[in-house]
Protein backbone atom coordinates (compact mmCIF):
# COMPACT_ATOMS: atom_id res chain seq x y z
CA UNK A 1 0.00 0.00 0.00
CA UNK A 2 1.42 3.26 -1.35
CA UNK A 3 1.23 6.37 1.03
CA UNK A 4 -0.47 7.93 -1.40
CA UNK A 5 -3.59 5.73 -0.63
CA UNK A 6 -6.48 8.37 0.52
CA UNK A 7 -6.68 7.13 4.25
CA UNK A 8 -10.25 6.19 3.75
CA UNK A 9 -9.44 3.66 1.74
CA UNK A 10 -6.86 1.87 3.79
CA UNK A 11 -8.77 -0.17 5.80
CA UNK A 12 -10.76 -1.53 2.45
CA UNK A 13 -10.82 -5.33 2.69
CA UNK A 14 -11.14 -6.35 -0.78
CA UNK A 15 -12.99 -8.56 -3.07
CA UNK A 16 -10.94 -12.15 -3.71
CA UNK A 17 -12.22 -13.86 -6.65
CA UNK A 18 -11.97 -16.83 -7.64
CA UNK A 19 -8.44 -18.35 -8.24
CA UNK A 20 -7.16 -18.61 -11.94
CA UNK A 21 -3.64 -20.79 -11.46
CA UNK A 22 -1.57 -21.50 -14.18
CA UNK A 23 0.83 -24.33 -12.90
CA UNK A 24 -1.18 -27.27 -14.53
CA UNK A 25 -4.68 -27.62 -16.47
CA UNK A 26 -7.21 -27.70 -13.68
CA UNK A 27 -10.99 -29.39 -14.15
CA UNK A 28 -12.40 -25.59 -13.45
CA UNK A 29 -15.05 -25.74 -10.89
CA UNK A 30 -14.42 -22.65 -8.59
CA UNK A 31 -15.57 -20.00 -10.42
CA UNK A 32 -19.55 -21.22 -11.64
CA UNK A 33 -18.46 -20.60 -15.29
CA UNK A 34 -21.00 -22.50 -17.54
CA UNK A 35 -19.27 -25.19 -19.51
CA UNK A 36 -20.96 -24.95 -22.26
CA UNK A 37 -19.93 -22.60 -25.26
CA UNK A 38 -21.23 -19.61 -26.34
CA UNK A 39 -24.37 -19.44 -28.19
CA UNK A 40 -24.11 -19.82 -32.45
CA UNK A 41 -23.61 -16.87 -34.17
CA UNK A 42 -21.50 -15.49 -30.93
CA UNK A 43 -18.02 -15.81 -32.59
CA UNK A 44 -19.14 -14.71 -36.19
CA UNK A 45 -20.79 -11.15 -34.23
CA UNK A 46 -17.56 -10.07 -32.61
CA UNK A 47 -15.66 -10.93 -35.25
CA UNK A 48 -17.30 -8.46 -37.79
CA UNK A 49 -17.34 -5.93 -34.64
CA UNK A 50 -13.07 -6.29 -34.22
CA UNK A 51 -12.99 -4.87 -37.25
CA UNK A 52 -14.53 -1.48 -36.49
CA UNK A 53 -12.43 -0.90 -33.30
CA UNK A 54 -11.80 2.61 -34.42
CA UNK A 55 -15.20 3.85 -33.55
CA UNK A 56 -16.53 3.50 -30.00
CA UNK A 57 -19.28 1.98 -29.01
CA UNK A 58 -22.74 3.02 -28.45
CA UNK A 59 -22.84 4.45 -24.90
CA UNK A 60 -26.32 3.98 -24.24
CA UNK A 61 -26.50 0.19 -25.71
CA UNK A 62 -29.97 1.31 -27.33
CA UNK A 63 -29.82 -2.34 -29.78
CA UNK A 64 -29.39 -4.19 -26.80
CA UNK A 65 -31.41 -2.40 -24.90
CA UNK A 66 -34.11 -2.60 -26.96
CA UNK A 67 -33.73 -6.50 -27.57
CA UNK A 68 -33.50 -7.58 -23.65
CA UNK A 69 -36.58 -5.09 -23.22
CA UNK A 70 -38.51 -7.07 -26.00
CA UNK A 71 -37.39 -10.72 -24.70
CA UNK A 72 -38.31 -9.76 -20.36
CA UNK A 73 -41.47 -7.71 -21.62
CA UNK A 74 -39.90 -4.34 -20.43
CA UNK A 75 -39.89 -0.82 -22.51
CA UNK A 76 -35.98 0.52 -23.22
CA UNK A 77 -36.13 2.95 -20.66
CA UNK A 78 -36.60 0.16 -18.18
CA UNK A 79 -33.32 -1.69 -19.18
CA UNK A 80 -30.00 -0.87 -18.32
CA UNK A 81 -26.79 -2.18 -19.40
CA UNK A 82 -23.35 -2.08 -18.31
CA UNK A 83 -19.91 -3.82 -18.38
CA UNK A 84 -21.01 -6.87 -15.85
CA UNK A 85 -23.49 -7.03 -13.05
CA UNK A 86 -20.71 -6.36 -10.83
CA UNK A 87 -20.76 -2.84 -12.01
CA UNK A 88 -24.04 -2.38 -11.65
CA UNK A 89 -24.04 -3.62 -7.96
CA UNK A 90 -21.34 -0.94 -7.62
CA UNK A 91 -23.39 1.76 -9.40
CA UNK A 92 -26.78 0.79 -7.26
CA UNK A 93 -24.38 0.60 -3.88
CA UNK A 94 -23.26 4.12 -5.05
CA UNK A 95 -26.43 5.84 -6.03
CA UNK A 96 -28.84 4.14 -3.68
CA UNK A 97 -26.78 1.86 -0.90
CA UNK A 98 -26.39 5.42 1.62
CA UNK A 99 -30.52 5.97 1.65
CA UNK A 100 -31.91 5.45 5.20
CA UNK A 101 -30.20 4.28 8.27
CA UNK A 102 -28.07 1.27 6.75
CA UNK A 103 -27.53 -0.83 3.95
CA UNK A 104 -28.66 -4.42 4.44
CA UNK A 105 -27.97 -7.53 3.08
CA UNK A 106 -27.23 -11.41 4.40
CA UNK A 107 -24.22 -12.32 6.54
CA UNK A 108 -23.60 -15.54 4.08
CA UNK A 109 -23.95 -13.97 0.37
CA UNK A 110 -22.31 -12.74 -2.47
CA UNK A 111 -18.98 -10.93 -1.46
CA UNK A 112 -19.25 -7.48 -3.29
CA UNK A 113 -22.05 -6.34 -1.42
CA UNK A 114 -19.53 -5.47 2.19
CA UNK A 115 -16.96 -4.29 -0.04
CA UNK A 116 -19.41 -1.69 -1.77
CA UNK A 117 -20.67 -0.46 1.07
CA UNK A 118 -17.58 -0.25 2.76
CA UNK A 119 -15.92 1.43 -0.71
CA UNK A 120 -19.17 4.26 -0.45
CA UNK A 121 -19.10 4.50 3.43
CA UNK A 122 -22.04 3.90 3.93
CA UNK A 123 -23.20 2.26 7.44
CA UNK A 124 -24.57 -1.94 7.19
CA UNK A 125 -25.91 -4.61 8.48
CA UNK A 126 -25.47 -8.40 7.62
CA UNK A 127 -28.20 -9.76 8.69
CA UNK A 128 -27.70 -13.81 9.80
CA UNK A 129 -28.83 -16.33 7.81
CA UNK A 130 -30.86 -18.73 9.64
CA UNK A 131 -28.97 -22.07 10.79
CA UNK A 132 -30.06 -24.22 7.96
CA UNK A 133 -28.07 -21.18 5.41
CA UNK A 134 -31.87 -19.63 4.23
CA UNK A 135 -32.63 -16.36 4.46
CA UNK A 136 -35.55 -15.29 6.44
CA UNK A 137 -37.76 -13.04 4.60
CA UNK A 138 -39.32 -11.58 8.12
CA UNK A 139 -36.17 -10.19 8.89
CA UNK A 140 -36.16 -7.91 5.79
CA UNK A 141 -39.85 -6.60 6.43
CA UNK A 142 -39.96 -2.83 7.44
CA UNK A 143 -36.13 -2.25 7.33
CA UNK A 144 -34.86 1.37 7.14
CA UNK A 145 -33.03 1.41 4.32
CA UNK A 146 -31.31 0.17 1.25
CA UNK A 147 -31.73 -4.11 1.24
CA UNK A 148 -29.48 -6.38 -1.20
CA UNK A 149 -30.27 -9.52 -2.00
CA UNK A 150 -29.24 -12.59 -4.00
CA UNK A 151 -31.82 -14.83 -5.16
CA UNK A 152 -30.15 -17.47 -5.69
CA UNK A 153 -28.32 -16.80 -2.74
CA UNK A 154 -24.64 -17.21 -3.20
CA UNK A 155 -22.70 -19.37 -2.22
CA UNK A 156 -25.56 -21.50 -0.68
CA UNK A 157 -27.77 -22.15 -3.65
CA UNK A 158 -31.46 -21.52 -2.06
CA UNK A 159 -33.79 -18.90 -3.20
CA UNK A 160 -36.72 -17.49 -1.86
CA UNK A 161 -39.95 -17.62 -3.86
CA UNK A 162 -41.71 -14.14 -5.72
CA UNK A 163 -44.19 -14.04 -3.38
CA UNK A 164 -41.06 -14.02 -0.20
CA UNK A 165 -39.58 -11.18 -1.95
CA UNK A 166 -43.05 -9.25 -2.49
CA UNK A 167 -43.69 -9.24 1.01
CA UNK A 168 -40.39 -7.50 1.32
CA UNK A 169 -40.87 -4.69 -1.19
CA UNK A 170 -44.25 -4.25 0.18
CA UNK A 171 -43.11 -3.33 3.87
CA UNK A 172 -39.98 -1.53 2.52
CA UNK A 173 -42.05 1.14 -0.19
CA UNK A 174 -39.69 4.02 0.93
CA UNK A 175 -36.30 2.19 0.43
CA UNK A 176 -34.47 0.46 -3.01
CA UNK A 177 -35.08 -3.87 -3.03
CA UNK A 178 -31.80 -5.17 -5.04
CA UNK A 179 -32.62 -8.41 -6.22
CA UNK A 180 -29.35 -10.35 -7.11
CA UNK A 181 -30.50 -13.07 -9.92
CA UNK A 182 -26.81 -13.85 -10.93
CA UNK A 183 -27.97 -17.69 -10.84
CA UNK A 184 -31.85 -17.21 -11.38
CA UNK A 185 -32.12 -19.23 -14.57
CA UNK A 186 -31.21 -22.50 -13.30
CA UNK A 187 -34.41 -23.09 -10.69
CA UNK A 188 -35.23 -19.67 -9.29
CA UNK A 189 -38.55 -17.45 -9.85
CA UNK A 190 -37.47 -14.26 -11.47
CA UNK A 191 -38.63 -10.91 -10.22
CA UNK A 192 -38.34 -9.20 -13.30
CA UNK A 193 -42.37 -8.98 -13.33
CA UNK A 194 -42.66 -7.06 -10.75
CA UNK A 195 -41.10 -4.29 -11.46
CA UNK A 196 -43.78 -2.64 -13.54
CA UNK A 197 -45.53 -2.88 -9.97
CA UNK A 198 -43.16 -2.06 -7.54
CA UNK A 199 -40.95 1.50 -8.27
CA UNK A 200 -38.53 0.44 -5.48
CA UNK A 201 -37.55 -3.04 -7.11
CA UNK A 202 -34.01 -3.18 -8.69
CA UNK A 203 -33.21 -6.47 -10.63
CA UNK A 204 -29.91 -7.39 -11.47
CA UNK A 205 -28.79 -9.89 -13.88
CA UNK A 206 -25.71 -10.90 -15.98
CA UNK A 207 -25.13 -12.96 -19.19
CA UNK A 208 -22.01 -14.86 -17.28
CA UNK A 209 -23.95 -17.82 -15.65
CA UNK A 210 -26.91 -18.83 -18.01
CA UNK A 211 -25.51 -17.49 -21.28
CA UNK A 212 -21.81 -18.45 -21.17
CA UNK A 213 -20.40 -15.09 -21.58
CA UNK A 214 -18.33 -14.63 -18.22
CA UNK A 215 -15.12 -13.50 -20.10
CA UNK A 216 -17.06 -10.62 -22.36
CA UNK A 217 -18.58 -8.39 -19.10
CA UNK A 218 -22.10 -7.90 -19.53
CA UNK A 219 -24.93 -7.40 -17.36
CA UNK A 220 -28.31 -5.70 -16.98
CA UNK A 221 -30.56 -4.59 -14.94
CA UNK A 222 -34.27 -4.14 -14.98
CA UNK A 223 -36.43 -1.26 -13.20
CA UNK A 224 -38.86 1.49 -13.48
CA UNK A 225 -37.86 4.09 -15.55
CA UNK A 226 -36.75 6.63 -12.87
CA UNK A 227 -34.15 4.30 -11.49
CA UNK A 228 -32.81 3.37 -14.92
CA UNK A 229 -32.06 7.26 -15.31
CA UNK A 230 -30.61 7.11 -11.89
CA UNK A 231 -28.24 4.25 -12.67
CA UNK A 232 -27.80 6.06 -16.24
CA UNK A 233 -26.74 8.82 -14.82
CA UNK A 234 -24.12 7.72 -12.60
CA UNK A 235 -22.57 5.57 -15.70
CA UNK A 236 -22.16 8.70 -18.08
CA UNK A 237 -20.23 10.43 -14.86
CA UNK A 238 -17.61 7.05 -14.73
CA UNK A 239 -17.83 5.66 -18.16
CA UNK A 240 -20.27 6.21 -20.66
CA UNK A 241 -18.41 3.74 -23.02
CA UNK A 242 -18.25 0.76 -20.23
CA UNK A 243 -19.79 -1.68 -23.30
CA UNK A 244 -17.17 -2.44 -25.84
CA UNK A 245 -18.68 -3.21 -29.17
CA UNK A 246 -17.87 -6.69 -29.47
CA UNK A 247 -19.68 -7.65 -26.08
CA UNK A 248 -22.85 -5.19 -27.14
CA UNK A 249 -22.50 -7.57 -30.61
CA UNK A 250 -22.52 -11.03 -28.44
CA UNK A 251 -25.17 -9.97 -26.00
CA UNK A 252 -26.97 -9.12 -29.23
CA UNK A 253 -26.24 -12.76 -31.10
CA UNK A 254 -26.54 -14.73 -28.00
CA UNK A 255 -30.50 -12.94 -26.87
CA UNK A 256 -31.25 -14.48 -31.12
CA UNK A 257 -29.84 -17.61 -29.82
CA UNK A 258 -31.93 -17.52 -26.06
CA UNK A 259 -33.41 -21.29 -26.56
CA UNK A 260 -29.60 -22.44 -27.03
CA UNK A 261 -28.42 -20.93 -23.56
CA UNK A 262 -31.92 -21.64 -21.65
CA UNK A 263 -31.58 -25.66 -23.19
CA UNK A 264 -27.84 -25.38 -21.61
CA UNK A 265 -29.05 -24.42 -18.80
CA UNK A 266 -31.65 -27.71 -18.45
CA UNK A 267 -28.62 -29.31 -18.94
CA UNK A 268 -27.15 -28.23 -15.92
CA UNK A 269 -29.82 -28.70 -13.65
CA UNK A 270 -30.22 -32.11 -14.73
CA UNK A 271 -26.22 -32.70 -14.66
CA UNK A 272 -26.74 -30.70 -10.77
CA UNK A 273 -29.59 -33.39 -9.99
CA UNK A 274 -27.10 -36.44 -10.55
CA UNK A 275 -24.06 -34.45 -8.64
CA UNK A 276 -26.15 -34.02 -5.65
CA UNK A 277 -27.15 -38.23 -5.71
CA UNK A 278 -23.64 -38.68 -6.23
CA UNK A 279 -22.16 -36.07 -3.41
CA UNK A 280 -24.62 -37.77 -1.21
CA UNK A 281 -23.45 -41.12 -1.77
CA UNK A 282 -19.97 -40.37 -0.65
CA UNK A 283 -21.33 -39.06 2.97
CA UNK A 284 -21.90 -35.09 2.10
CA UNK A 285 -24.63 -33.25 3.23
CA UNK A 286 -25.73 -30.53 0.19
CA UNK A 287 -28.01 -28.03 0.45
CA UNK A 288 -30.91 -27.58 -1.96
CA UNK A 289 -29.43 -25.52 -4.73
CA UNK A 290 -31.41 -23.49 -7.13
CA UNK A 291 -28.10 -22.35 -8.80
CA UNK A 292 -25.01 -23.40 -10.99
CA UNK A 293 -23.61 -24.96 -8.28
CA UNK A 294 -23.81 -26.60 -5.11
CA UNK A 295 -22.33 -26.46 -1.33
CA UNK A 296 -21.70 -29.30 0.18
CA UNK A 297 -20.07 -30.71 3.35
CA UNK A 298 -18.81 -33.99 4.52
CA UNK A 299 -19.57 -34.63 8.49
CA UNK A 300 -15.94 -34.82 10.20
CA UNK A 301 -14.39 -33.73 7.47
CA UNK A 302 -12.13 -30.47 7.10
CA UNK A 303 -12.97 -28.34 4.11
CA UNK A 304 -10.28 -26.77 3.66
CA UNK A 305 -8.23 -29.97 3.79
CA UNK A 306 -10.62 -31.44 0.51
CA UNK A 307 -9.75 -28.12 -1.44
CA UNK A 308 -6.21 -28.95 -1.03
CA UNK A 309 -6.46 -32.32 -2.04
CA UNK A 310 -8.55 -32.11 -5.11
CA UNK A 311 -6.30 -29.09 -6.40
CA UNK A 312 -3.31 -31.26 -6.06
CA UNK A 313 -5.38 -33.70 -8.08
CA UNK A 314 -6.11 -31.06 -10.76
CA UNK A 315 -9.64 -30.33 -9.49
CA UNK A 316 -10.70 -26.85 -8.35
CA UNK A 317 -13.74 -26.25 -6.00
CA UNK A 318 -14.17 -22.79 -3.64
CA UNK A 319 -13.58 -23.05 -0.24
CA UNK A 320 -14.29 -19.89 1.78
CA UNK A 321 -12.34 -19.79 5.26
CA UNK A 322 -14.84 -18.30 7.35
CA UNK A 323 -16.72 -19.21 10.31
CA UNK A 324 -20.04 -21.50 9.58
CA UNK A 325 -19.44 -22.39 6.31
CA UNK A 326 -15.47 -23.46 6.29
CA UNK A 327 -16.36 -26.94 6.45
CA UNK A 328 -18.35 -26.48 3.04
CA UNK A 329 -17.26 -26.72 -0.91
CA UNK A 330 -18.92 -24.47 -3.43
CA UNK A 331 -18.92 -26.88 -6.62
CA UNK A 332 -19.54 -25.42 -9.84
CA UNK A 333 -21.70 -27.88 -12.35
CA UNK A 334 -19.50 -28.16 -14.95
CA UNK A 335 -20.06 -31.32 -18.17
CA UNK A 336 -21.06 -34.58 -17.33
CA UNK A 337 -17.45 -35.62 -18.20
CA UNK A 338 -15.85 -32.62 -15.86
CA UNK A 339 -17.91 -34.24 -12.95
CA UNK A 340 -16.73 -37.80 -13.56
CA UNK A 341 -13.34 -36.89 -12.75
CA UNK A 342 -14.41 -34.81 -9.61
CA UNK A 343 -15.64 -38.11 -8.23
CA UNK A 344 -12.87 -39.76 -9.44
CA UNK A 345 -10.64 -37.70 -7.52
CA UNK A 346 -12.97 -37.67 -4.43
CA UNK A 347 -13.17 -41.32 -4.20
CA UNK A 348 -9.44 -41.91 -3.94
CA UNK A 349 -9.39 -39.11 -1.54
CA UNK A 350 -12.14 -40.55 1.06
CA UNK A 351 -10.95 -43.66 1.00
CA UNK A 352 -9.27 -42.77 3.75
CA UNK A 353 -10.92 -41.59 7.26
CA UNK A 354 -11.34 -37.31 6.36
CA UNK A 355 -10.03 -35.96 9.95
CA UNK A 356 -7.31 -33.82 8.80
Amino acid sequence: MSRYLDAKYQPLVAYVPGEQPRDMQYVKLNTNENPYPPAPGVIEAVQAEAGRLELYSDPVCADLRDALAGRYGANRENVFVSNGSDDILNFAFMAFGGSGDRAYFPDISYGFYKVYAELFGHAYCQIPLREDFSIDPTDYLALNGFIAIANPNAPTGLALSRAQIEDILQSNPEHMVLIDEAYVDFGAESCVELTAKYDNLLVVQTYSKSRSMAGARLGFAIANAALIADLEKIKFSVNPYSVNRMTLAAGLATLKADEYCMENCRRVVETRRKTVDRLRLLGFEVLDSRANFVFARRPGSDGGWLYRELKARGVLVRHFDTPRIRDYLRITIGTPAQMDVLFEKLEEITKHPITQ
